[in-house]
């Protein structure tokens, strides 16, 4: 207790309004947090990582203020932080980057996850996917890292608040909270707290910040995870977290990138080369992707194959202003098409992931990609940018 009354406090100094209660509804503590305690306060050494959209990414939010709290608490720990959001990703995207970009260097003792939004404004997916990419999230992690303890954190949109104001619970927020719920993960539900607040008039969106907060909504978000981290610590749960059955057999709990020297590329129209102007003429390049190698195609007609092992296969992309649409085939199977353009694509060579082909068999396969002469009537061509193949095992 005495320690969430330290949070009030500090929550207090800054404002009022942001202060969290340790018996806030919208605070899930469902599991101790047995793994962090011991790398807190006997080891002396802790890493944490944090994944997500570009809420995540902003270097001034809660990705800033809880490890600020955490090493004041702990003077003596030796921190490690590891920051891998990537603007406008979904959960998708997270399932198949988790294990290279959190897990490929070293061990992790604390990941704090977000997808609510993008799932939402983003990507628009249905339960289905929202479900399939977080649960893929979290059994990679509980399967082959059962030490890294997590905590869910679900941010808002307009759209969003919207919707719980009225009662409602919005489809990535319901979803998320069912794998958290299954999963035994700690969650901070921050969306429902801000709605709470805004129908109480204790603050509005405009404090808030906005989709993406403004230091105030951080300072909310950031106090509501101390809080779940201070109550995960304090639960007296020492037992071995055991792994669950999935809630979908199709989740992406198995997945992972496929590099680009695996595809097979059987006819001209390809480019491979480090992303930038050369390879991508129109629209925005995020810096942070120049390092990427890019395969890309821009000849209607150009194909490739790519032989792979799993249920699900796809392709994280950067679709510009010219993406165009890929006819995709398994197995010689019927081709399905994709459209690569994204609604917001006009402008910038939007990172996405895009599935081909889910619930395959187990085993080995073939995917045959094709660019189609069709394009979407907004695209100014008929290109693919791929930066991985995703596979889901």
């Amino acid at each position: 207790m005495l320690a969430f009354l330290m949070v009030m406090q500090m929550a207090l100094a800054a404002d009022p309004s942001a202060a969290i209660a340790p018996d806030n509804p919208n605070l899930h503590i469902r599991a101790g947090l047995p793994n962090l305690k011991q790398r807190l306060e006997v080891d002396k050494e802790c890493h944490v990582a944090f994944l997500g959209g570009s809420i995540t990414q902003n270097t001034g939010g809660h990705t800033k203020m809880v490890p600020a709290w955490l090493k004041e608490k702990y003077p003596k720990v030796k921190f490690t932080l590891t920051n891998v959001g990537l603007g406008s990703t979904c959960s998708t995207s997270g399932a198949f980057r988790v294990e290279s970009h959190i897990f490929g260097k070293e061990d992790v003792d604390l990941l704090i996850v977000e997808f609510a939004v993008n799932d939402d404004q983003d990507a628009s997916h249905p339960a289905r996917e929202c479900l399939r990419g977080m649960e893929g999230i979290i059994r990679q992690v509980h399967a082959n890292h059962p030490k890294c303890d997590v905590v869910m954190v679900q941010y808002v949109n307009p759209g969003m608040l919207a919707k719980l104001q009225k009662g409602e619970v919005p489809t990535s927020i319901a979803a998320h909270e069912k794998v958290a719920k299954h999963h035994g993960v700690i969650s901070v539900n921050v969306a429902a707290e801000v709605a709470d607040a805004a129908n109480a008039k204790r603050y509005t969106w405009k404090d808030y910040g906005g989709t993406h907060p403004g230091k105030f909504g951080y300072r909310v978000a950031s106090n509501m995870i101390i809080a779940a981290i201070e109550g995960g610590l304090a639960k007296q749960d020492d037992k071995p977290r055991k792994l669950q059955a999935a809630l979908d057999a199709g989740s992406y709990d198995q997945g992972g990138f496929v590099a680009l020297k695996q595809a097979k590329l059987s006819s001209k129209g390809w480019r491979l080369g480090r992303v930038g102007r050369e390879l991508l003429p129109l629209g925005g390049i995020r810096g942070q992707y120049e390092a990427y190698q890019l395969l890309r195609g821009d000849k209607p007609g150009a194909e490739l194959k790519l032989d792979f092992e799993g249920r699900t296969v796809g392709a994280f992309i950067l679709a510009g202003p010219d993406a165009g649409i890929v006819e995709a085939s398994i197995d010689g199977g019927e081709s399905t098409k994709h459209d690569l353009f994204h609604r917001f694509s006009g402008g910038l060579n939007y990172p996405r992931s895009v599935i081909f082909a889910t619930d395959l068999k187990p085993g080995k396969h073939e995917l045959k990609l094709r660019l189609s002469k069709e394009k979407n009537a907004k695209s100014k061509g008929t290109t693919a940018s791929i930066l991985f193949f995703e596979v889901n095992r």
